[in-house]
């Protein structure tokens, strides 16, 4: 195809490496999804080995999370001013480098630092490849097939990471959970330069470094606070004096965020009820899905006496109904509009999670976990693709990467404060079974345990029952949703 003719194309709209750029896209966010989920297989040995106490363990998945989502906002600003292609290429590398180092760790403090280092460069690349999709695809069925890989990746790709994780930790160390990060990203900057169209917003582009500072310190500090609660008690000055500086400092993000005139979130952002509710949404979701995944991985392996590479077979259904529930909502979704798809897809979620509360110490995984896991993942996939959509309706090209942004912090700090929140809760609420229990003898501590689980997957249950309703009042954009409004 010639140069002349490739103008022409892209002026029309079409890119004509629009499915090459997708799969390098589908690469990318296939692997910071697998590091998001991988390192739950290898957390039994990664603290056992590092000597990570349970109160500090969430430190492996909130680290990432916690910075990922934290800097989005930035990277999602960082993407449209450098441009997109660019700062695709760059998160690539950085996470990357972080990755191979983070393996070599030796002690825990080691391992954190490169896990939030992980979390930073993903959160470079994380709004740059959806934003690209959204640039990259015009044609409204094309789009919605788009979004429908994104999705069924960002749903599927995370139990896809508890079978690579439990393979490796397995059969090589769990060191190679985050070596193998290394590899995937150097093969998709390979596949990059050639397939992907370089993009940027137009205007005034400056960066809002205090915006940045405040929402990064505040929402630090209250996972750390949420962290605190755990072992100090909820009424304890070393717990709740974070949650006020948290306050304070989320507080002066918003009123610098109005005043500023380059905001990091332009509240226009967060002021369209759909997009408002996208974000709502995939802030409850994170939360929901990180306690299933955390506390079913420490479940299979500390109670069914799996061995880390059956664990993550035992999360495949969950893939399954990833890719089926994808299939049928990238399907439906041109047909019947986002509402009921992501009402329908979160009220099954919550029925599959609190499935999950019926555990035992002595439970059967045909018995307790496989019906459950089915349900949930079919009613994530249902929620997640439309979600895609509805998140980037009418941001606009000068908005789409904070826009894209906004959909993954918001699932990010809801895993984050999910992971400490429900950590927490599952430490206090099997210490309070305990007490109230004497009469069980030495098999106390194992059904304290359980019950700390079960008291989680309760938590999140009301969490995405929320995000149902959150959905059914906010949503009302119709079939418009995969339409760019400019």
């Amino acid at each position: 195809m010639s140069k002349a003719t490739a103008k022409i194309e892209l002026e029309d709209g079409l890119d004509p490496n629009r499915w090459r750029a997708l799969a390098v896209i589908a690469i990318a966010s296939l692997m910071i999804v697998l590091d998001a989920s991988i390192i739950n297989l290898a957390l039994p040995s990664a603290q056992k080995a590092l000597h990570i106490s349970n109160a500090n363990r969430q430190w492996v998945v909130t680290a990432y999370s916690l910075a990922f989502g934290s800097l989005l906002l930035l990277g999602g600003r960082i993407a449209d001013y450098v441009g997109r292609k660019k700062i695709f290429i760059i998160g690539l590398l950085g996470f990357a480098a972080a990755s191979a180092i983070g393996g070599f760790a030796t002690n825990q403090g080691e391992l954190f630092a490169m896990r939030g280092l992980q979390g930073a460069f993903g959160a470079l690349l994380a709004p740059a490849s959806l934003s690209l999709i959204n640039v990259t695809f015009t044609v409204p069925k094309e789009r919605a097939r788009a979004f429908g890989v994104y999705g069924g990746i960002s749903g599927g790709g995370a139990a896809i990471g508890l079978i690579v994780g439990g393979l490796l930790t397995q059969y090589a160390n769990w060191r190679w959970c985050l070596f193998v990060n290394a590899p995937i990203a150097l093969l998709a900057v390979a596949m990059a330069f050639p397939f992907l169209h370089e993009s940027k917003a137009k205007g005034d582009n400056k960066y809002d470094i205090p915006g940045a500072v405040t929402v990064t310190l505040g929402l630090v500090s209250l996972v750390y606070g949420f962290s605190q609660a755990a072992s100090n008690g909820w009424a304890n000055v070393h717990t709740y004096s974070y949650f006020i500086i948290a306050g304070i400092l989320l507080v002066a993000f918003f009123a610098i965020e109005a005043k500023v005139k380059n905001p990091l979130l332009p509240l226009r952002v967060l002021t369209e009820r759909n997009r408002a509710g996208s974000y709502i949404g995939s802030l409850l979701v994170g939360i929901g899905l990180f306690a299933m995944f955390l506390f079913l991985s420490i479940y299979m392996q500390g109670f069914l006496h799996y061995s880390p590479l059956r664990a993550g077979f035992a999360f495949l259904p969950f893939t399954v109904g990833i890719i089926i529930g994808a299939g049928v909502a990238s399907q439906l979704l041109p047909k019947i509009g986002p509402r009921p798809l992501m009402v329908v897809g979160m009220l099954l979620a919550t029925v599959g999670i609190l499935l999950f509360s019926r555990i035992t110490p002595t439970s059967g995984y045909t018995s307790h976990l496989l019906i459950p896991m089915i349900i949930m993942s079919f009613g994530c996939a249902l929620y997640f693709i439309p979600n895609a959509s509805t998140g980037l309706h009418g941001a606009g090209e000068h908005d789409a990467g904070v826009a894209s942004a906004m959909i993954n912090t918001s699932q990010q700090i809801g895993g984050s404060l999910g992971a400490a929140l429900l950590n927490t809760i599952a430490i206090s609420s099997a210490a309070a079974f305990v007490k109230g229990h004497t009469t069980l003898g030495n098999q106390v501590g194992v059904y304290a345990q359980v019950h700390g689980f079960t008291t989680t997957f309760k938590w999140g249950g009301a969490f995405l029952f929320t995000c149902a309703i959150v959905s059914a009042l906010m949503i009302n954009v119709g079939k418009e949703s995969l339409v760019e409004s400019e």
